[in-house]
């Protein structure tokens, strides 16, 4: 029996990196498979891959910082499959930037996506969920950037703090609902985020040296999306239904050696 046969799951940013591991999984799980995204390019790529994996895919064109497009979003999905099981706000952005020359605009940008992104997708998710009476489960991809201090991604790194904080007081709050809520904080994993400025970090002389070669992650290598989607479709399953407001490090060991 597949885990989420006659489920729906959204995953927003489910069209590259993580998201698109973490829908390709839920689908082939049995879920019907919503992924939510600004590019439609991406997302249509995307969409014909998880056609051939069954259940009744969607692409639906999104910008998460957006809360009219989130609450049409949450609509279309509950139109097209009749119910809403597991929200996965994933979706995120980053670029480096130099504190005291961050434009408010840009600020505003990152946290728009990364946290009034996830506050909308919860929210009308849950309501969803709950106008349903069938409870569910939402999962936030932080990271654990939202715990350190780290130059150049003051913006980035805030916007997960306050996600992390969004996690276990929404979860405490709407327990009572049935709906469990819970993180996950991914390390290095090598998405299109590991490349920054044209140059991708994790194949660098420094990542080599002092992450690898001095093993400051234990695993001394980086994750895969495949990697974190497994953790999150576990949180988002039967299995974890006694795990509630928690964020589950998925680093190969890095918070560990901090």
């Amino acid at each position: 029996m597949k885990r989420f046969a006659g489920k729906t799951v959204i995953v927003t940013g489910g069209a590259t990196g993580i998201g698109f591991a973490t829908a390709k999984l839920f689908a082939v799980e049995g879920a019907d498979v919503v992924i939510a995204g600004r590019s439609e390019t991406n997302g249509m790529k995307a969409l014909n891959e998880l056609i051939p994996l069954g259940g009744k895919p969607l692409f639906i064109p999104t910008d998460v910082g957006d809360e009219t497009a989130v609450q049409r979003m949450i609509e279309q999905t509950v139109v097209h499959t009749g119910r809403l099981d597991v929200m996965v706000n994933n979706a995120a952005m980053f670029y480096e930037s130099v504190f005291l020359q961050e434009t408010t605009e840009r600020w505003r940008e990152v946290f728009d996506t990364i946290v009034n992104g996830s506050y909308w997708c919860t929210k009308y998710a849950s309501l969803a969920m709950f106008d349903r009476q069938i409870g569910g489960a939402i999962i936030n991809v932080s990271s654990i950037n939202g715990y350190r201090a780290l130059n150049l991604s003051s913006h980035y790194n805030a916007a997960k703090g306050a996600l992390d904080q969004l996690t276990r007081c929404t979860a405490a709050e709407l327990s009572p609902h049935g709906i469990r809520i819970n993180g996950v904080a991914p390390g290095f994993i090598d998405t299109g985020l590991s490349v920054i400025g044209g140059i991708n970090e994790l194949e660098t002389d420094w990542f080599k040296d002092y992450y690898v070669g001095m093993r400051k992650i234990p695993l001394a290598r980086p994750g895969l999306p495949e990697e974190v989607a497994s953790v999150i479709a576990f949180l988002a399953s039967d299995a974890a239904s006694y795990i509630q407001g928690t964020i589950l490090p998925v680093d190969g060991g890095l918070s560990t050696t901090f």
